[in-house]
């Protein structure tokens, strides 16, 4: 290639990447390194001990990068230039006994780049600590108290960290509630001044997840979606039920029945046609002695999916109704269609 087409050729690449930052592409695209560029807020819920982070960015898949907890332990968000490291070596540290401002001072201080970062942390005791370096692209900064931190870079103003802070402070109902009403905050101050991309959450508590076996109470990410906010709060909704009905469902697989029937009502009353709660709601009912509830719990369950009743004849643990003439009745009417 001449020197002249070479040249020629540079000018075009450089035309194409402004007119992409023109057109709102992100940063990055346009030539800035790939800050993760976004607002955040890690919080605990002193009444239940849960530990979480919420999320939103103009930046594919934030939630793969930011948003870091342990449950009994803190809950950490790593972003700007994030150091992904902060995330797991944030939690250590918060579980070998430091606290949240410390814990951001000896990340901080080891770091190369600590005018690139930013970060939020909450340790188990609910103390709080956020750090915002001077490199992070305005506006950046934070706001925190006890048991929630907020922070975000390339904001449409400090407006942003305000509302969340004040919308995580007003708003009563879980702590994924809680942190949803933050990010919603934020995003109508302004939020990230690039425009929108994903979201995600993070909350964990001791032997919330599936079986028992983690701590991941709620975890649901939007990756690429041109309102992410809306489609967190659609998967949100899913993952409020998905909470209760693993807790109703550890606690019978414990043989704690009386203790697993409110999570499974719960669950029931969030998804009202979701077929396969009800199935499980008649099971609990039933292993608590409600057969009159169980079996009305069945008659949703087959309306809303006849395909359950092949299970259902066969389930040990609804065996207490094989013989049951009502339930027989219903198994029959559901399969004929009467």
């Amino acid at each position: 290639m001449t020197s002249r087409r070479f040249s020629l050729f540079i000018s075009i690449v450089l035309m194409m990447l402004l007119a992409g930052a023109s057109a709102g592409e992100s940063v990055s695209q346009a030539g800035v390194a790939h800050d993760v560029c976004t607002f955040s807020i890690v919080a605990r819920d002193s009444a239940t001990g849960e530990l979480g982070v919420a999320v939103a960015s103009r930046f594919f898949a934030v939630g793969s990068v930011v948003p870091w907890a342990k449950a009994g332990v803190g809950a950490v968000a790593t972003q700007a230039y994030a150091n992904t490291t902060f995330g797991p070596r944030g939690l250590a540290l918060l579980e070998g006994g430091m606290t949240a401002p410390d814990v951001v001072k000896a990340l901080i201080g080891e770091d190369d780049k600590p005018d690139r970062r930013q970060l939020g942390v909450v340790d188990a005791s609910g103390r709080s600590a956020s750090y915002s370096g001077t490199g992070c692209l305005d506006w950046a900064g934070s706001r925190n108290g006890p048991n929630y931190a907020v922070q975000g870079n390339i904001l449409a103003g400090e407006q942003v960290v305000v509302a969340m802070e004040e919308a995580f402070l007003r708003t009563d109902g879980t702590l994924a509630e809680r942190l949803y009403a933050a990010l919603l905050a934020g995003e109508k101050a302004g939020g990230d001044a690039r425009g929108k991309q994903s979201a995600a959450m993070l909350v964990v508590r001791e032997g919330a997840g599936y079986g028992g076996y983690t701590d991941r109470a709620i975890d649901i990410r939007v990756d690429d979606h041109a309102e992410p906010f809306k489609e967190l709060g659609r998967l949100l909704d899913l993952a409020q039920v998905n909470y209760s009905w693993n807790d109703a469902w550890t606690l019978f697989t414990q043989e704690k029945f009386a203790e697993a029937l409110p999570y499974m009502e719960r669950a029931a009353k969030l998804a009202p046609d979701y077929a396969e709660v009800y199935y499980d709601l008649a099971v609990i009912r039933l292993a608590n002695g409600d057969r009159e509830g169980a079996l009305a719990a069945m008659v949703r369950a087959f309306e809303l999916n006849p395909k359950l009743i092949d299970a259902a004849v066969k389930d040990d643990d609804l065996s207490g109704l094989h013989e049951d003439e009502a339930f027989l009745d219903l198994v029959g009417a559901a399969v004929t269609g009467e």
